[in-house]
């Protein structure tokens, strides 16, 4: 891009130079033929000019995307064509495409078309999405040069492509943020329903008074009850993260699409291993789904297509809510997918790892978080995940 406007503005002043040329020629000898060079390279610009006029009115572009619904990182069929419906040739037209959230394959942005009258482009290629969202895709703007490269010409195409893009799956075959939970899982079955854990609890409603540690209780001034490993110990539960912490487009979709594609990944693993489990996150309120075997899926899949992130929602509510509400106490394991990590995320998450509940929690960020991911042990496991990076390995 800069080279071509170096090459414009090169053009421009040698036009220049020739036009003050023109202009000492008729000072100094006068005549028809200083004049009618004088006249020549004066006009020379201005027809350049109407002729790029000309090829706006009359050049088109047509574009079609096989479908709107597309589903992040899988190609599309994508249509344009480009065509001369005047009556004298383009020189040079070129194509810009919106090139942040999806690539077109096999597209040089840099390759100029010359059309001659009725000719033809016509263009069947693949379309990837990068992020789940609603944006615009495909060409984006029209270029136009004249004849005499003085001029360029650019204007936005009057009708773009929107598509509405699905969260990405990725078919994990392993997943090794639990590789120590199924030993654990097993050591919990082991123990008779009967046996009290030696970990206890906040007591919330609903509790049995007689599972009441009295003397724990007593000396932390706060009711505490007693964990029955294998009457606690059942249930997966997710929990999703759905605040927006940007107004920036390309600093908050990036993030937020693979949020979804670690909800939506994590539970297809789950799903196919025939392991039932409970997604919590908010979308003002709280809402829940939970998937009890592979046919169930779909429907999962599609609430996490409708999940809109918002600037007032956050996750630390959530999770307080359903530690306060007793949802989270009856889990064997909880994930939890957040964008950012704090002090007081890190205090609950403490208290289910103490009370003998596994924490997987997953941070999708660019950023440095190796102060928590230190704190990791076998009952709380931190892991970060890139932005940009993919799941497999990493979940």
């Amino acid at each position: 891009m800069k080279s071509k406007m170096h090459s414009l503005k090169t053009r421009r002043r040698m036009w220049l130079i020739i036009w003050i040329l023109s202009i000492v020629t008729i000072s100094n000898y006068g005549g028809p033929i200083s004049y009618g060079f004088f006249f020549a390279v004066t006009l020379l610009p201005i027809i350049s000019f109407v002729y790029l006029i000309f090829v706006f009115s009359f050049f088109k572009i047509y574009q079609k995307l096989d479908s709107r619904d597309v589903v992040c990182g899988k190609s599309t069929p994508y249509l344009f064509i480009l065509r001369n419906e005047g009556y004298y040739p383009f020189a040079s037209v070129s194509v810009k495409l919106f090139s942040f959230f999806s690539y077109v394959d096999n597209m040089n942005e840099d390759t100029e078309y010359e059309l001659l009258h009725g000719d033809e482009y016509t263009f069947e290629t693949k379309l990837v999405c990068k992020y789940r969202g609603e944006y615009e895709v495909g060409i984006r703007e029209i270029e136009i040069t004249d004849f005499l490269r003085l001029f360029r010409l650019r204007y936005k195409v009057p009708s773009t492509i929107r598509a509405l893009v699905k969260p990405k799956i990725t078919r994990l075959s392993y997943l090794n943020s639990v590789d120590s939970i199924n030993s654990l899982s097993k050591k919990d079955y082991v123990q008779a329903q009967t046996e009290p854990d030696v970990l206890v609890r906040d007591y919330v409603v609903g509790d049995s008074i007689k599972h009441i540690a009295w003397k724990i209780s007593a000396r932390e001034q706060t009711l505490k009850v007693r964990q029955f490993v294998g009457e606690e110990k059942q249930g997966i539960v997710i929990l999703g993260d759905t605040r927006r912490h940007s107004k920036d487009m390309k600093e908050y979709l990036p993030v937020e699409s693979k949020i979804l594609e670690v909800l939506s990944s994590l539970g297809m693993f789950l799903a196919e291993n025939s392991v039932a489990y409970t997604t919590y996150y908010s979308q003002g309120n709280i809402n829940s789904c939970t998937v009890e075997s592979l046919s169930g899926y779909q429907e999962y899949y599609n609430k996490l297509d409708k999940v809109r992130f918002n600037q007032s929602e956050s996750f630390e509510v959530v999770m307080k809510e359903l530690l306060e509400k007793g949802v989270l106490w009856n889990s064997k394991i909880v994930f939890c997918v957040i964008q950012q990590m704090n002090d007081h995320i890190m205090d609950m998450v403490n208290k289910l790892s103490q009370a003998g509940i596994t924490v997987v929690l997953y941070i999708v960020t660019e950023e440095n978080y190796d102060e928590y991911v230190k704190q990791s042990n076998e009952r709380r496991k931190i892991i970060t995940i890139p932005v940009e990076g993919e799941l497999e390995g990493i979940l």
